[in-house]
């Protein structure tokens, strides 16, 4: 079976979904704030949980270190675990202050494996979204994924799928590595244009009731190699967005 290429799939989701709009976040620290405001939230949650984190305390490392607790939980009742989330909010501003003197963007012209590991530091940010800051931040060209955009390249054939998700994650990465474009800005796009695909038609409940097996992932991709039967995954599905046909 022949995979598509990774440049067809983004030129086929855009044609598709139109051009992405990058969030408004001011730098790698907002980004940081944005991935601790509110825990399983979805996007319109998570942008009201920025929104009264800047209204009601600021988003400056020292006013959230100094910050009530009902302040912080009036923040993160956005999503659920909201005492523990308001609790990670004030670590964040502690390590941004003690460790890097309030400033995160020196970290991030450290050779890459450093600027990740810095950024690691921070709760909520492993090794997906500290790359994810350094890419939309335009500071290294690398291919960020979250689950979403994930799963999509999984089953377009990309990796191979493993218990470990990290082990998973550089299967991908790998897997893709060669056709990457170096341009951040094409890789910003790619990012968003996966991850909204993966929300709204590659879904894990979709691809259930296609009767993806829970097996392993060759399995998985052969299962989706035959004809859909739901609705759900539309015109995509027909142009062979996320099977692995033979051409």
């Amino acid at each position: 079976m022949t995979r598509i290429a990774l440049s067809e799939v983004v030129e086929r989701l855009q044609a598709h979904y139109g051009e992405q709009k990058e969030l408004k976040l001011d730098g790698p620290w907002e980004m940081i704030l944005w991935e601790n405001v509110a825990h399983l939230a979805d996007d319109d949650r998570r942008q009201q949980a920025f929104q009264t984190l800047k209204k009601r305390i600021g988003t400056e490392p020292i006013q959230i270190r100094s910050a009530s607790d009902e302040a912080l939980l009036e923040v993160t009742r956005h999503g659920i675990m909201s005492q523990h989330f308001a609790d990670k909010l004030r670590k964040c501003a502690r390590i941004v202050l003690e460790d890097f003197d309030g400033d995160l963007w020196p970290a991030l012209q450290l050779p890459f494996h450093k600027a990740k590991r810095a950024l690691q530091k921070f709760p909520g940010i492993g090794e997906p979204g500290a790359e994810k800051i350094l890419l939309f931040t335009r500071s290294y060209p690398a291919l960020a994924l979250e689950s979403n955009g994930l799963r999509v390249l999984l089953r377009l054939g990309f990796g191979e799928e493993r218990k470990s998700y990290s082990t998973t994650y550089r299967l991908v990465q790998q897997a893709v590595k060669d056709g990457l474009d170096k341009d951040c800005s094409w890789l910003a796009e790619a990012h968003q244009l996966l991850r909204r695909h993966g929300q709204e038609l590659c879904r894990r409940s979709a691809l259930a009731r296609l009767g993806t097996p829970s097996g392993s992932s060759r399995r998985r991709r052969n299962s989706l190699s035959s004809r859909p039967r739901s609705p759900e995954t539309g015109s995509l599905f027909r142009k062979g967005i996320y099977t692995n046909r033979a051409r």
